[in-house]
């Protein structure tokens, strides 16, 4: 067996493309690439795992485990949720780490110091997760910005700009269109440093970084910073401004070129509550597409970060709940439970305790 790889997947991921032509095979790449042969047993997983294995990267810390808000609230979340859940952990035993707080705090992407109207103290939360001898973890989307929020209207110029000179299009979702923010900029920079930094101060000490992508985007930046360099540079900024101790985790993110610079990595879209998206519109979340790239991506695990396949849901509601839940015991990587707990019948929350007893040792990380 042979593979074909980019030779320093930090700086350059080239296309590669296999035609078959009347029988032949002919590969292209439109970059450099390296070839190498691969004869052990285990086929593809194998040739993978021999390429990540002679990167020589770091080996991962392990996991924490987690309790997510998402698959639940989902952007509709409130601080009362929060603790109910957090009172539940207790009241069910389940060995949760990390309560991450997801999208639906803030009032806007890009102003993620500022609170929607369901919340009341992002710091007093992290110290009531805190006191009841668990972390706080929080999700934010580093790289996007909403049209409407305060950042955009205040700071045009912190956008990364398309051809014509208009900011960059990030793609839909939440019913309007992305902007990316354009860390090349100095002030940009600065604010998106006082953001990691503030909320590592307030006591959140697992970060869930998402919809990463946006960052590696080809467009105009402030510096003239290829899209790739900007990537990694504002990936290291975060990294910077949390702190070492600190665990974090990379979503929707350029995978080759984010090796090395996370603690775990979602090999994954989204899963969801059920099985398959309705009309079979696979651009959409489902479990389906989550399994399938999971197991497809199994050879990264503990060789370039943790695996994150996504979140355990076990409440009744879920379809093909036990598939999904073997899904991602099997992996052996990343477990975090999304479910509002008090609503797990005896085999979910039997399930979510089994789970998340069998998750790694907790990940180093201190007070603020």
């Amino acid at each position: 067996m042979r593979l074909w790889a980019a030779p320093d997947p930090a700086a350059s991921v080239p296309s590669i493309r296999l035609a078959v032509h009347d029988g032949p095979a002919e590969i292209s790449a439109d970059g450099p690439v390296t070839e190498s042969s691969y004869s052990g047993p285990d086929g593809i997983q194998g040739a993978l795992a021999a390429w990540a294995d002679a990167l020589a990267t770091p080996a991962p810390r392990p996991a924490p485990t987690v309790w997510c808000s998402w698959y639940e609230y989902f952007t509709a979340v409130t601080e009362d949720d929060i603790h109910e859940n957090l009172r539940a952990m207790d009241t069910l035993g389940l060995p949760v780490d990390v309560v991450q707080i997801d999208d639906g705090y803030q009032s806007a992407l890009g102003d993620w110091l500022t609170l929607s109207g369901r919340f009341r103290s992002r710091a007093a939360l992290a110290d009531a997760i805190r006191a009841r001898g668990r972390r706080a973890g929080i999700w934010t989307a580093p790289f996007l910005v909403a049209p409407g929020s305060e950042l955009a209207g205040r700071h045009p110029d912190w956008l990364v700009r398309d051809p014509a000179g208009t900011p960059l299009h990030a793609g839909h979702n939440w019913n309007h269109d992305l902007y990316t923010l354009d860390i090349t900029h100095p002030e940009a920079r600065s604010y998106l440093t006082d953001v990691y930094a503030t909320l590592r101060a307030e006591g959140y000490d697992y970060f869930k970084t998402d919809f990463l992508y946006a960052g590696a985007l080809d467009g105009a930046r402030h510096s003239g910073a290829d899209a790739l360099t900007a990537y990694r540079d504002g990936i290291a900024l975060i990294r910077e401004a949390i702190g070492p101790d600190a665990y974090l985790l990379g979503c929707g993110a350029p995978v080759l070129p984010s090796i090395g610079l996370f603690d775990a990595m979602r090999v994954s879209p989204d899963t969801a509550p059920h099985r398959r998206p309705e009309a079979g519109d696979y651009s959409q979340p489902g479990q389906d597409a989550a399994e399938f790239t999971g197991v497809g991506r199994q050879w990264q695990h503990r060789r370039l970060w943790i695996n994150d396949p996504d979140c355990l849901m076990a409440r009744p509601a879920v379809e093909t709940r036990e598939r999904w839940a073997a899904h991602v015991e099997a992996t052996d990587g990343l477990m975090a439970s999304s479910d509002r707990l008090l609503s797990l019948d005896e085999w979910g929350a039997a399930t979510t305790r089994r789970l998340l007893s069998s998750g790694h040792a907790p990940a180093s990380g201190g007070t603020a």
